[in-house]
């Protein structure tokens, strides 16, 4: 192998290394390589002037940590960013143990080592801390599994413990994947076409999913809208589809954010005519929570 070959070997496993967020330790790339430290140097200044000539980013050397790191202009998080998704995660309690150290973990390498650190003191207590759901399953891999189905529109078969215990199998044509109060859920449309409705499972009650060779169409005329289901749906209970109206005697804001589908057909005495779109029954147990505030119509 030549000398310059040698180089560009150097050269590609460290960009490689950098571009997944890794530290280039100096001592550890001399003697991984067998390079001298002026090599090293040059090989560093080489990276330098490609990322700087390419707008890709800035190779900067960390004191504290005797290391380099690439600071990208527009692939990393800023430490406020970082800082805002590590307490949504902390909030949601969506992950289990590991799968939230995991993912808290790759996003404190999005930062330097000092801003990193810095969103680690903020949040350290309530990672320590942090409280996951019951079920305590790991969710990731089936979600992929499940997501794939949805782009792929492949039937899923899976087997489903409901809320008393009874374990059912069932065959569904999966549209979308949704998060809803701590936990996800797949959309589907049952596979035998016995509902005209979605279907709303919760993942961490599936097991056994298994993306089968079969597909299903969906037109785009006709095609599932997370967003738009998102809007009629309480509680992820699912039914038909229907329009509710009430009067609400209370504050607007707090209504029409809760039901996105809201629309206020006139205003009188002491509140307003709301009219809504929503799937199942959930809507009613929202209207039943708000007392004398709903007068259902």
């Amino acid at each position: 192998m030549t000398d310059k070959t040698d180089k560009a070997f150097r050269l590609l496993q460290l960009h490689e290394r950098l571009s997944k967020g890794e530290a280039i330790v100096k001592g550890t790339a001399i003697a991984e390589f067998g390079i001298p430290t002026k090599t090293f140097q040059r090989d560093i200044d080489s990276l330098r002037l490609y990322y700087s000539e390419h707008n890709d980013g800035k190779l900067v050397y960390d004191r504290r940590e005797n290391c380099y790191r690439l600071r990208s202009k527009l692939n990393s998080l800023t430490k406020e960013e970082v800082f805002a998704v590590c307490k949504v995660l902390i909030e949601s309690r969506a992950f289990n143990k590991s799968e939230f150290n995991a993912i808290i973990g790759k996003l404190l390498q999005q930062c330097e080592a000092a801003e990193g650190r810095a969103v680690k003191s903020l949040t350290a207590g309530e990672q320590v801390n942090y409280l996951p759901l019951q079920h305590g399953k790991p969710l990731i891999a089936r979600l992929w599994v499940l997501a794939e189905c949805v782009r792929e529109q492949s039937i899923a078969k899976f087997s489903y413990k409901r809320l008393d215990g009874a374990v059912r199998n069932h065959e569904v044509k999966p549209v979308g994947i949704m998060f809803s109060e701590f936990y996800f859920y797949l959309i589907a449309f049952m596979a035998d076409d016995s509902k005209a409705f979605p279907t709303v499972f919760r993942v961490d009650r599936m097991s056994e999913i298994a993306r089968q060779n079969e597909k299903f169409r969906v037109p785009y005329s006709e095609r599932f809208s997370e967003t738009e289901f998102r809007k009629r749906v309480q509680f992820m209970y699912s039914g038909e589809l229907h329009t509710v109206r009430f009067i609400f005697r209370g504050n607007l804001e707090a209504v029409l954010d809760r039901l996105p589908t809201a629309q206020v057909e006139r205003e009188v005495d002491g509140g307003s005519i709301i009219r809504a779109e929503a799937y199942g029954s959930g809507i009613d147990m929202w209207l039943r929570s708000q007392g004398d505030k709903v007068e259902i119509l």
